[in-house]
């Protein structure tokens, strides 16, 4: 049985590869982040007027921490009372589903593809 040697990759098509995963994980970080999808509810739903630490439940300990980070009652109050929306629609988890599922089956058949390459380098056609 010879020894297998693993096909080698360019270093252009490194440097490819390494631009690509650089490309894909920022835009992983920042698309949601510019089309306003990440973060806290951008609204709240009950403002408090003249908002003071204890009106918005907030310790000596909590206060002493926010003055630290240089916000006030007043700016810290959305930041506060903003919360996180959990709603979604069937149709989004439908839709959320089918990739998932899509994805399921692409990596099955990629997986499948390259495995019969590596017994046929490995062994040959049989």
């Amino acid at each position: 049985m010879s020894h297998y040697i693993p096909p080698t990759q360019s270093k252009f098509s490194q440097i490819i590869d390494v631009i690509v995963l650089v490309t894909m994980t920022l835009g992983a970080l920042f698309v949601p982040l510019w089309l306003n999808l990440a973060g806290a509810a951008k609204t709240v739903e009950t403002p408090v007027e003249n908002p003071t630490w204890e009106s918005l439940g907030q310790n000596a300990a909590q206060a002493t921490q926010y003055e630290a980070l240089g916000f006030t009652p007043e700016t810290a109050h959305d930041l506060i009372l903003a919360r996180f929306d959990y709603s979604f629609t069937g149709g989004a988890l439908l839709v959320m589903i089918a990739v998932i599922v899509a994805y399921y089956f692409l990596m099955l058949k990629f997986s499948e593809v390259e495995y019969r390459e590596v017994i046929s380098e490995k062994f040959g056609d049989k």
